[in-house]
């Protein structure tokens, strides 16, 4: 004869099913994790840092392809407005 299985037995069946795939899909990323994918993934976040850290720049008026007569003077001036915003002041006049 087939007996119906319980409400707890149902529900405990689910449970494990569905934390099955989570820790095996955990498993195999901390196995994938070879000495050269690690530096891959800092390097990947080393340039998104460096492309985050240039757009800000752009955004407060530095362009590295533009007149680089006041080389400088431009992009002291946009890390100033960056600074100024980050403490909450108003940014500087920046110089011509």
């Amino acid at each position: 004869m087939f007996r119906k299985p319980s409400l707890a037995v149902l529900v405990l069946s689910a449970a494990a099913l569905t934390a099955l795939p989570v820790a095996s899909a955990f498993a195999q990323d901390a196995a994938a994790s070879t000495p050269k994918e690690v530096k891959k993934a800092q390097r990947k976040a080393a340039r998104e840092k460096k492309n985050a850290e240039l757009s800000q720049l752009e955004k407060n008026g530095y362009n590295p392809n533009g007149e680089q007569n006041n080389y400088p003077q431009n992009l002291q001036n946009a890390q100033r407005k960056i600074d100024a915003q980050k403490a909450g002041k108003p940014a500087p006049a920046s110089a011509p």
